[in-house]
């Protein structure tokens, strides 16, 4: 956690000109699933006042001087305020994937705070934060199952790539313990309930051995009907979560 921990260090000294109300983690880090080198630094820092096109700047620059740190490419942070952290559908300043944009602060995110989030600098988020309310955290990853990950489980082109494999089984079982036991459960504990939810055992091995270590293969035979095993899961199976929602 050497590099983890220093990234952090230099991006809280970064952020202090900004004088941040409170700086938390979620995510990875939060849950205590964190693995150096594979996970992302999820990060929320709430500021004093809306930022003002100086410091937009400031922030740009802190994260563009950091992208030759170690995990800094990883490192990701929404930035919001006391009077706008409320509401679900309020886009926020965010760097991430490398460059500055807008995004929500998804329910997902916000319980996962209220839960187990993580204060690096601050107030905990209990003080600033809304909670979320009930239901909106299950009707949220249904539609997130529905909307967004069903229409791509068409999409044969994708389900080559690891990221597609690992993001699609996880999220999904994380979606369906949520739905259906209405908590939320860490990407460690995704891969132990994916048997029991009927994923394929090979899938979930090599999901496991990529985020934890282990033998991977890599051959092109087995990148196909990886592909194939994960499509042929995934589709029924979320069809099945929405129709018993």
């Amino acid at each position: 956690m050497q590099q983890t921990d220093a990234l952090l260090d230099r991006f809280l000294a970064g952020l202090a000109p900004l004088s941040p109300v409170a700086v938390w983690a979620h995510g990875s880090l939060a849950a205590g699933d964190y693995v150096e080198g594979r996970s992302d630094l999820d990060m929320i820092a709430v500021l004093p006042h809306p930022p003002s096109p100086g410091a937009v700047w400031r922030v740009a620059v802190l994260h563009n001087r950091m992208r030759a740190e170690p995990l800094a490419d990883g490192l990701h942070c929404t930035y919001l305020t006391p009077g706008t952290a409320a509401g679900a559908e309020r886009r926020h300043l965010t760097w991430a994937h490398e460059r500055l944009f807008r995004r929500t602060v998804t329910p997902v995110t916000r319980t996962e705070l209220h839960t187990f989030g993580r204060v690096l600098r601050g107030a905990p988020p209990a003080g600033v934060l809304p909670p979320v309310p009930d239901g909106e955290l299950a009707a949220y990853v249904m539609r997130d199952q529905r909307d967004y990950w069903r229409p791509y489980v068409d999409r044969t082109d994708l389900w080559t790539r690891d990221i597609w494999v690992d993001l699609g089984v996880v999220t999904f079982a994380r979606a369906a313990v949520t739905v259906r036991e209405g908590r939320l459960i860490s990407k460690r504990e995704a891969l132990e309930v994916l048997p029991g939810l009927g994923a394929p055992g090979e899938v979930v091995a090599d999901v496991r051995a990529r985020r934890y270590g282990g033998t991977v293969a890599t051959d092109e035979g087995w990148i196909r009907r990886r592909a194939e095993l994960v499509r042929g899961y995934l589709g029924p199976a979320i069809d099945a979560l929405v129709a018993g929602s």
